[in-house]
């Protein structure tokens, strides 16, 4: 991995940087094949953190309640499922 360590240690900009530097480099078709696929893989791996990460920043803002003039009164407890 070119951004160095595990995936899950990268911020979600850091992730998302290193998911299109990969989107390029196939899109070049200049890889050999064996790079491609792990190239392929770690993409694959990026791009699910990314999927996750921003379910979990959306359900963040999902549980922020709302008052009857719709401004936020404040959150609501969030269990993460």
């Amino acid at each position: 991995m070119d951004a160095g360590g595990e995936p899950n240690a990268l911020s979600f900009e850091a992730a998302l940087g290193r998911l299109e530097e990969i989107v390029r480099l196939l899109e070049r078709g200049e890889a050999p094949l064996d790079q491609s696929i792990d190239l392929y893989q770690e993409g694959d791996r990026l791009r699910r953190l990314c999927e996750e990460r921003l379910k979990s920043a959306q359900a963040r803002i999902d549980a922020i309640a709302l008052g009857p003039d719709g401004r936020p009164r404040g959150t609501v407890p969030f269990d993460g499922s």
